[in-house]
């Protein structure tokens, strides 16, 4: 059988128009369709001749074409100058053939070794990160079979600082990859850039430039408290930037900043804030050929507000030491918390009892957390992966808000309004070929403001493996909903939901115990 780029050339030799069309073709290469840029003999106006007059399936397949271009690239800090070391250059995927369009540099990820590749599933921030990254890998390449790091540097933050401008205000094309229904962005993918950028700042951190040792192996553990502060919209730049702000022995927090400016420039004020959404990575350190951990460069902050932030790091490690000792000695037989806890599991699930035993009962502005779940199964393709080779976290998180917000678009019955990631935990690594299960209810409701009520989404990922009969947990989610206003005018009710076990009415307790901490200590 003929390949799909050789049934298409023999189309265009067949037609009349042939000759001249072919020398517009440059080659078939991974995929995409490449168009050397157009002569300066030829104007514009016959080049859009000949598109028009390709027949209608052909210029539908020619606009639909990959083909690579530039769009900006600008670095930025959350509290510094940028720096052009710390630039990224960035590229929107699609184009149309009849656009001019630099040739492809022939020392680009193609010409890269394997082992570099990442998959081809990605965003174009994600594609230009790993082309960073990668940059360091491919210096340290000849020592991926060397000893470990032996001498830990000190770097300061603004070494690892680094951001990424997204032009929506003047590239169409980009525009339309992060379009969602309500012409905002899609926060899906903007998780999935959130996760690629805080890599790429983790692995500027812990390179040390010596080719003679083995990179570590830098995995995402956690992201805390990702709170969205305003809608982002489509047709205005938007600028993600971050830094390291705090290292232990073998984790790195990284924290990010979202921000976008008004449309109106004229509106601005002195106590306009940009920022539309933080968030905090936790990224850890593991040794690439033993995977034990492994220790990290240290952290020299220079401005008062780094050193802020590094106090404010050294806080919530004590926090999560003093919450892995509490779950050590929360259920010790005759202490006075397993009282405590058992009543607090009765009082729950007094109601969830009368939906099991007393159904025609049971009250009718309440449902059971079983009765509002949703789920997905795929396999995990490699076009998944991140340079690792492991599936890339950025798109588990993208998957599992994807669930969770027709999760919450199903039990309210109106599209939800996002608000934020209170908590994702990455419990053990997800493989190419694994088989994921995501699944995915409404925890708990708040409606004590009837402004804005809130519905909590639990998302968990299952690695299953059939042959052996197994299903370990992988990653939990959760995801913080509300309803627009003008819902609620309309009569919009949000019901309270119950669980109907005591381990449903444990998760329900353990996250509410766990934002009662974060609130009690910000």
């Amino acid at each position: 059988m003929k390949s799909y780029s050789s049934k298409l050339l023999a189309s265009l030799r067949r037609s009349s128009y042939s000759r001249n069309t072919h020398q517009q073709f440059n080659h078939f290469s991974a995929g995409r369709l490449l168009f050397s840029p157009v002569s300066s003999d030829q104007n514009h106006s016959v080049t859009s001749t000949l598109f028009d007059n390709y027949p209608y399936k052909l210029r539908k397949i020619l606009s639909e074409a990959a083909q690579v271009r530039r769009f900006s690239s600008s670095d930025d800090s959350i509290d510094s100058a940028s720096s052009p070391t710390n630039a990224i250059p960035v590229v929107s995927t699609y184009a149309f053939p009849c656009e001019k369009s630099p040739a492809i540099d022939a020392s680009s990820s193609i010409r890269k070794p394997l082992s570099l590749w990442p998959g081809m599933y990605h965003s174009p921030v994600t594609n230009a990160l790993w082309e960073a990254r990668s940059s360091i890998f491919e210096r340290l390449l000849d020592g991926k079979k060397g000893p470990p790091p032996t001498e830990l540097l000190t770097r300061t933050p603004s070494q690892s600082r680094t951001s990424i401008v997204y032009n929506f205000s003047s590239d169409y094309i980009l525009r339309e990859q992060y379009r969602d229904p309500r012409n905002e962005v899609r926060i899906g993918k903007l998780l999935e850039d959130l996760d690629a950028l805080a890599g790429t700042i983790a692995v500027k951190h812990c390179s040390n430039d010596d080719s003679t040792t083995r990179p570590l192996l830098l995995v995402t553990a956690s992201v805390d408290k990702m709170v969205l502060k305003k809608p982002l919209r489509i047709d205005t730049d938007l600028r993600i930037a971050g830094a390291v702000t705090w290292v232990g022995r073998s984790s790195i927090d990284i924290q990010m900043e979202v921000t976008q400016s008004e449309q109106d420039s004229s509106s601005k004020s002195n106590h306009h804030d940009p920022i539309a959404l933080t968030a905090n990575f936790t990224f850890v350190a593991r040794d690439s050929k033993t995977g034990k951990s492994a220790p990290v460069n240290h952290l020299l902050p220079e401005t008062e507000r780094e050193k802020k932030l590094v106090e404010e790091g050294e806080t919530r490690d004590r926090l999560r030491k003093k919450k892995r000792e509490e779950e050590k000695q929360k259920f010790e037989v005759g202490g006075h918390d397993l009282h405590v806890e058992v009543a607090r599991l009765k009082a729950l699930l007094a109601e969830g009892r009368v939906f099991c035993d007393m159904p025609a009962l049971a009250d009718r502005n309440s449902i059971l957390i079983r009765d509002t779940s949703l789920e997905n199964a795929l396999i995990c393709q490699p076009q998944q992966r991140n340079l690792h080779g492991r599936i890339f976290g950025g798109f588990l998180m993208h998957r599992a808000f994807e669930l969770a917000f027709s999760t919450a678009y199903v039990f309210v019955g109106q599209m939800p309004c996002f608000l934020e990631v209170d908590h994702v935990d990455f419990l053990r690594p997800v493989d190419v070929g694994d088989f994921l299960r995501f699944k995915s209810c409404v925890l708990y409701t708040q409606l004590e403001n009837p402004e804005q009520p809130l519905i909590n989404i639990e998302v968990v990922a299952h690695v299953t493996k059939p042959e052996l009969r197994t299903s370990e947990v992988s990653n939990t989610f959760y995801f913080t909903f509300t309803v627009h206003p003008d819902a609620l005018t309309n009569g919009v009710q949000i019901r309270n939901v119950v669980p109907a076990t005591e381990e449903e009415a444990r998760r329900v307790l353990e996250r509410m115990d766990a934002e009662e901490a974060y609130f009690s200590t910000s």
